[in-house]
């Protein structure tokens, strides 16, 4: 979405809207389809604690924010006649996207044509950015989310939990291993699209949680005079939102027991470029020089380490000590993976996925296995930290040309 409306704004710069037109009218349909995001996995209305809560009719069922996941799929054959959906009932900051909410609800050629398609978009734009204020710790940054299905069976959440549209707290929504709000990247790409919305329409509530939220990551950012850098990587989180969130207008208040501390930092060139593109956009609408600038030295710090494949820094990483780790398979069961691999009740991460072992490096992740060598340390070259910084050094050249 983010993508259609940029280069809808560009091309009718050039007056060639006309080229791209078939395309952003497949953008504004896939926002219908996307409401599903809106929804409960099995459409239980918000605030459900059993396994026994009814479903929702109509719109009582909707929370208006994007949860985890959602997917849809069908036949290709028009004549088998099945198709399938899926969703989820947790809610994370990490994958809220107010700028599309914001661009689906306001562009005419990016409104879906439902008769409520705009009307809910606009509804989840402001949705979302209670959910981010009511999320926002007193240092700035922002906090894991809320669930509509404690533990994942509907159970029942702790009492003393705050509650934001009937759905509870929880500062590790999902996935627990590791948990799943103590990386600085989801705090870089979601926030990357509030800025987006901040410089596209200076919305003030916007600007609110950037003002806390940067003058916080700037507070943790280092860049030294060679070039290096460093900015947050691992976060901890302590206490909670202030209380129980209901109203469809207005923030909620500010958080002064919700805290947040930063474990560990990390040079990594993916979270860097996502990260330099919230500085650079809050900087362009605020005039912020020492946003403007840090990005800047950071994208610099970052086109230092670039080599014959893109841009990459050595990473030790401990965790390939998880490859023996056994793998659930219900007793009884059985089969084989696609490569011969056998499927049974000794099946470990790495039995099922044998062709790691022909890899030219892997005699280096063996040795860390069996204690004779130390935590491998390679370059990752994952192609959407190429793209986040390519795009990032692309815009800021555009913003400060």
């Amino acid at each position: 979405m983010q993508a259609a409306y940029w280069a809808l704004t560009w091309a009718k710069e050039q007056n060639k809207a006309g080229d791209i037109s078939a395309t952003v009218a497949k953008a504004a349909k896939m926002g219908d389809y996307l409401r599903y995001a809106m929804y409960d996995k099995y459409f239980k209305q918000p605030g459900c604690t059993s396994p026994s809560c009814p479903a929702g009719t109509g719109k009582n069922a909707s929370n208006y924010l994007l949860s985890w996941y959602y997917a849809w799929g069908g036949a290709t054959d028009a004549n088998a006649g099945w198709a399938w959906r899926i969703g989820s009932s947790h809610n994370h900051a990490g994958y809220q996207n107010p700028f599309a909410a914001w661009a689906l609800s306001n562009v005419n050629e990016l409104k879906p044509k439902s008769a409520t398609g705009a009307t809910d978009w606009s509804t989840s734009l402001t949705r979302q950015l209670q959910f981010y204020t009511w999320l926002q710790s007193d240092e700035g940054a922002i906090a894991g989310g809320a669930t509509n299905s404690w533990e994942g069976g509907y159970g029942t959440p702790p009492s003393n939990l705050p509650k934001f549209h009937g759905m509870a707290y929880d500062w590790q929504p999902v996935y627990h291993d590791p948990p799943s709000n103590q990386w600085f990247g989801f705090q870089a790409w979601t926030m990357d699209r509030v800025a987006q919305l901040y410089y596209a329409t200076g919305n003030t509530d916007a600007k609110a949680l950037l003002d806390k939220w940067v003058a916080w990551a700037l507070d943790h950012t280092t860049v030294n005079a060679d070039g290096t850098y460093e900015v947050p990587s691992t976060l901890e989180w302590s206490g909670q939102p202030a209380g129980n969130f209901n109203a469809t207008t207005g923030m909620p208040p500010a958080n002064p027991g919700l805290h947040v501390t930063v474990k560990d930092y990390t040079q990594d060139v993916g979270v860097v470029g996502a990260y330099a593109k919230v500085l650079m956009y809050y900087a362009a609408k605020a005039n912020h020089a020492e946003a403007r600038d840090t990005a800047k030295a950071l994208l610099d710090g970052v086109w230092e380490n670039r080599d014959d494949k893109g841009v990459s820094v050595p990473e030790t990483k401990a965790d390939y000590r998880r490859l023996n780790d056994p793998v659930y398979v219900p007793p009884g069961w059985s089969g084989t993976m696609p490569n011969g691999d056998p499927i049974n009740s000794n099946s470990t991460f790495l039995s099922i996925r044998s062709f790691y072992e022909d890899d030219q490096d892997w005699p280096k992740v063996e040795a860390y296995l069996d204690g004779t060598g130390p935590a491998p340390v390679f370059n990752y070259h994952r192609f959407w930290a190429q793209v986040d910084v390519a795009v990032a050094l692309a815009e800021y050249g555009r913003l400060f040309p």
